[in-house]
């Protein structure tokens, strides 16, 4: 399994584990996808915790496995597999808690910026290697935990945030030391488990409607780009650059 999930007291944690950096081959985004959306259609549960093991909260897709893939195949069920997830925990029907540590890369980024709420561990770094690995995408999730300016900077340059700088902007509610990270989601957690369940799931059904950017479709947008500089040869140069240790 590359999704652990633990239900007690209203509060499901959802825990990624896909050693060794949390890099997720496709099957392990709609493993995810369909843990989220599970845990939250659950009556019992009030809030989910999502988290990863071992060194950082997720580096994204499995470039390595697009790459030993024959076709397209890999790519295309990359993308789906990415959307899916993405909108399981923005459509999850409770608040979804991200708790971040080490590094949050390209899709750890849209899982985190589709979150409810950010709780950063001290050693969280965030940012979008997209453009080194000749893609496109979770801009979109980008722009919710930083400035426009700064989004477009770290699109065009690849570099990373901290958790403090985020804190600094008022998009990761705390930072905290490593050690007390998931004690802390579940701190806030069983704050919001507190309250009324059903008031809490119209809550963030309200909140959802008052969005002013359409993530989903934002991010299908987005996609797009990534299968035109496949298409164009641009992304299979990059992908195979960084497996050959030759990318950025």
């Amino acid at each position: 399994m590359s999704v652990r999930v633990r239900s007690a007291d209203g509060i499901a944690e959802v825990v990624i584990d896909v050693p060794p950096v949390n890099a997720l081959p496709v099957a392990a985004w709609h493993e995810l996808a369909d843990a989220v959306t599970a845990a939250g259609a659950d009556p019992a549960t009030r809030v989910v915790i999502l988290a990863g093991e071992g060194r950082g909260f997720c580096a994204g897709v499995d470039i390595k496995e697009m790459q030993r893939a024959d076709g397209h195949e890999a790519l295309l069920g990359a993308n789906n597999g990415c959307f899916a997830a993405f909108a399981a925990v923005y459509d999850c029907p409770v608040p979804v808690i991200a708790a971040v540590h080490g590094f949050c890369l390209g899709g750890g980024v849209g899982l985190a910026g589709n979150a409810d709420i950010v709780i950063a561990a001290q050693d969280a770094t965030f940012g979008l290697p997209e453009v080194d690995r000749g893609a496109l995408g979770a801009a979109t999730h980008l722009a919710r935990l930083v400035p426009q300016p700064l989004m477009r900077a770290m699109v065009y340059t690849c570099r990373t945030v901290t958790a403090r700088e985020l804190l600094a902007f008022g998009t990761v509610l705390d930072v905290v030391p490593a050690a007390a990270l998931r004690g802390a989601a579940r701190e806030l957690a069983e704050e919001i488990a507190a309250k009324d369940p059903a008031v809490i799931r119209l809550a963030k059904q309200s909140l959802n409607g008052i969005d002013p950017v359409d993530v989903k479709r934002s991010y299908r947008y987005e996609q797009g780009f990534t299968f035109e500089l496949n298409l164009a040869g641009a992304g299979e140069r990059a992908r195979q650059a960084f497996v050959d240790g030759k990318g950025s």
